[in-house]
């Protein structure tokens, strides 16, 4: 299959798929008369897991060593499922900054209603938050 059809099979871009292929995640496909890239089912089968793995959000050189994991039998479960631990410990992380700036984004909200809503825009208490050195969070 070309380029496009295993963008369209997987739900990557062409330019994603060159850069997997550029950084070691895909092999180097063969090439047709005209130099066109012709992918097969095993492509689309790893393009379809590495999509994954993105989906879950691990970092490329997790997504390195998992692909890894499947190219060699003497690798464990263990390996697999330490990599996902550490993912789940960095979602959760994320998880909790994402609160705090909710929480965050709320006070500027709340503040700008109570105190500026319908005013000039230049005068708005978000801008001067925003704008405040060393701040990161309303109140």
């Amino acid at each position: 299959m070309s380029i496009g059809a295993l963008a369209r099979h997987s739900g990557a871009t062409p330019p994603t798929i060159r850069y997997y292929e550029q950084i070691g995640l895909l092999r180097r496909p063969d090439r047709r008369d005209g130099g066109h890239r012709v992918y097969g089912e095993a492509d689309l089968k790893r393009l379809t897991f590495i999509r994954r793995c993105r989906d879950f959000g691990f970092p490329i050189e997790q997504v390195r060593d998992l692909v890894s994991v499947i190219e060699d039998a003497d690798r464990s479960c263990t390996e697999v499922r330490d990599l996902a631990r550490d993912q789940l410990a960095s979602v959760r992380a994320r998880m909790t900054e994402l609160r705090e700036l909710e929480a965050s984004l709320g006070l500027l909200v709340a503040d700008c209603e109570a105190r500026c809503a319908g005013g000039p825009g230049p005068d708005c208490v978000i801008l001067e938050d925003l704008a405040a050195p060393g701040r990161c969070c309303a109140g």
